[in-house]
């Protein structure tokens, strides 16, 4: 069978899985599903590739690429998708989490909140934003503060399904800190249903994934305190 064959008979079967589930937001796997050969290509030469399919998707929406605002488009979007909204695909990317010990010997909950989420439902390519708050105890590590509103960034900076980061930020929250005890809240606005399909803009979606001793509802209800608490930072 040709490779134009088997591109041709994959896109139908895609259109086909696209037309029975709907819009149903649907998660496979906890993993961010990726070929074997994703990072075979490198930077520059996903954008050259990107660029080219782009404009051809512009063309096909009939539009006149020879028209000044429009010329460097195809660049621009191209550059966006490897180098910002979709850079933490790439392993590269993935934040250094060094640990540190606790010499203070804090043992109550950190809780970090009002983490900026910027993700793409990986849908319809449309943005999700909304923040995210992380909470754990220290089993005698810690982590830089900064590091952890990384490891949100690093995860919220790929083709996403909301269910799916909280979980990725979870494990790696886990691993980094050496701590099960872990607590993740993320409340976001979903573009695709914002703008497109039911064009509901005030609605916002939660998730939330607890371990350890998050798992006890008053632990849980501390931790939900703290988000709604009001401060007044200088």
């Amino acid at each position: 069978m040709s490779k134009e064959k088997s591109a041709v008979d994959s896109l139908e079967l895609n259109h086909t899985n696209a037309e029975e589930i709907g819009d149903d937001h649907i998660s496979t796997s906890v993993k961010t599903p990726l070929r074997d050969d994703a990072f075979e290509l490198s930077d520059g030469e996903k954008i050259e590739e990107i660029e080219k399919h782009f404009a051809k998707i512009m063309e096909t929406l009939g539009l006149d690429l020879t028209d000044e605002s429009l010329s460097g488009t195809p660049h621009r979007v191209a550059k966006m998708f490897v180098k910002e909204v979709f850079q933490g695909l790439n392993p590269k990317n993935k934040p250094d989490a060094k640990k540190f010990g606790n010499k203070y010997d804090y043992s109550d909950m950190v809780v970090v909140k009002n983490i900026n989420v910027t993700s793409f439902c990986e849908h319809h390519f449309l943005p999700f934003i909304g923040k995210a708050h992380v909470a754990y105890y220290s089993t005698g590590k810690v982590i830089g503060l900064s590091k952890i509103n990384r490891i949100v960034d690093y995860y919220s900076r790929r083709p996403q399904v909301q269910e799916r980061l909280t979980l990725q930020i979870a494990d790696e929250l886990e691993t980094a800190l050496e701590s099960k005890d872990v607590a993740v809240f993320i409340e976001s606005k979903h573009f695709c249903v914002s703008t497109r399909g039911i064009q509901d803009r005030e609605s916002s979606t939660v998730t939330t994934e607890y371990r350890g001793k998050f798992k006890d509802e008053l632990t849980q209800q501390r931790f939900i305190d703290y988000i709604k608490a009001q401060t007044d930072m200088v």
